[in-house]
């Protein structure tokens, strides 16, 4: 049984007015003391149970960072207790635990023994590492040429091995790309359906709100609330005066353009399957100019293009497509059931698939799903599907706030009252 008791927690620090002090109160113990209390905590009492998601908020200075290093004992409360059950895995700072002068594989065989792995539980999950980490031959390198994304990668391959008990993330997902983003979130919706619990400290409340069930609200070391995801991160963004979500951009001179960036690939994170029957190739965004991108401006129409060739006679097919967040949830999907009479296709057959769309999506980064199904005797049979094959960003050109995924344009209407005589 995976769980997390925190009751009446507090953490205070030490200050000292000047240099010599704290050494003065240690050789001279029977004295006043030298030094005031800086509380960084207060009397937190919470209880996360086996399986549950819950999200830590609040502003920088808030007391997050030093729960979690509470929670995971690389610190010790002043007052009250914590007690946890299970594995534990945590990413809290970027790289924190990894040693800049050794490579990024002898990194890992350290981090892997303070996981209580055993040396041969890690030479078996090391190809893991290397794989879901990506790095390439810097992975026989020093840790100290890394880049941030690269320490990412490699602490959260680390730290997910092997599925742990508990799951421990501070706003670590943050550093890495968008396919790398899309990829830790996929390994932390697996480990949530398997039974993982979930300690999720972010600023994003809507990626709280779509990860986990009770958040916890802290406040200059305060507990200020407890509850339902949505009720605390509600009360989160109330306390912020409805912060931003979303930052604004100045507007161009010229006319946005969409174009190609290179660096949003899917390869490292796609996944495929179907029963064979037909293949879908060559999946594009394209603009009406006729330009293939994957960086859309705001309001922009754009079309999901994409090729089937079969491999085998098959009727009833119906064609479809899907937008999802990083976090993995639909933001609109549809197929081709009921918009037109479902086509039957012979072995050797190609077909091309082209989905129109308003630009109504809100300024982000969104991942595409397409597949191809076809009629059979046990009902709709899936040929071929490819999940998160592509990824691409909608961009802000106006200087206005949009918060959600859905752009719809609201056009505000404010109108002063005249001053009564």
């Amino acid at each position: 049984m995976s769980t997390i008791t925190v009751t009446n927690l507090g953490k205070a620090y030490k200050l000292y007015p000047a240099r010599w002090s704290r050494l003065a109160e240690w050789l001279l113990p029977g004295h006043k003391p030298r030094h005031q209390l800086k509380w960084a905590l207060h009397d937190i009492t919470f209880t996360v149970n086996p399986g549950e998601a819950v999200g830590i908020i609040g502003v920088n200075g808030a007391g997050k960072s030093t729960l979690l290093k509470i929670i995971t004992g690389t610190t010790q409360p002043t007052t009250g207790s914590m007690h946890i059950t299970g594995r534990v895995a945590a990413l809290l700072e970027l790289g924190m635990g990894f040693h800049p002068d050794f490579t990024g594989r002898q990194n890992v065989l350290m981090a892997g023994q303070l996981q209580n792995l055993t040396p041969h539980q890690i030479r078996d999950v090391m190809p893991a590492v290397e794989n879901f980490a990506a790095i390439g031959d810097y992975i026989d390198q020093p840790v100290r040429v890394y880049s941030s994304g690269m320490q990412m990668r490699l602490a959260f391959a680390v730290a997910t091995a092997v599925r742990p008990d508990i799951l421990i993330v501070d706003e670590a997902l943050a550093v890495g790309d968008a396919a790398f983003q899309r990829k830790c979130f996929q390994r932390i919706e697996t480990f949530r359906a398997e039974g993982t619990t979930l300690l999720f400290v972010s600023h994003d409340v809507d990626t709280v709100k779509r990860l986990c069930g009770k958040a916890v609200f802290l406040d200059k070391g305060f507990m200020k609330m407890e509850g339902k995801a949505k009720d605390v991160c509600d009360a989160y963004e109330k306390h912020l005066f409805g912060g931003q979500a979303k930052r604004p951009v100045s507007v161009d001179s010229e006319a946005p353009k969409g174009h190609m960036d290179s660096s949003l690939s899917a390869a490292s994170i796609e996944k495929q399957y179907g029963d064979g029957g037909a293949c879908i190739a060559s999946v594009q965004i394209e603009i009406d100019s006729g330009d293939i991108v994957n960086v859309i401006p705001e309001g922009v129409k754009f079309y999901i293009a994409y090729t089937v060739a079969f491999s085998r006679k098959c009727r009833g097919v119906c064609f479809g497509m899907m937008i999802k967040t990083v976090e993995g949830v639909p933001v609109y999907g549809t197929n081709t059931t009921g918009w037109a009479n479902q086509q039957d296709f012979d072995c050797g057959q190609m077909t091309s698939v082209r989905f129109a769309l308003e630009g109504n999506l809100a300024p982000g980064t969104y991942y595409l799903n397409v597949g191809v199904y076809c009629a059979s005797s046990e009902g709709q049979l899936c040929l071929h599907r490819r999940i998160d094959c592509l990824i691409f960003c909608v961009n802000a050109v106006h200087n206005r706030i949009t918060l959600g995924s859905a752009n719809l344009f609201a056009t505000p209407d404010i109108q002063t009252a005249l001053p009564q005589r």
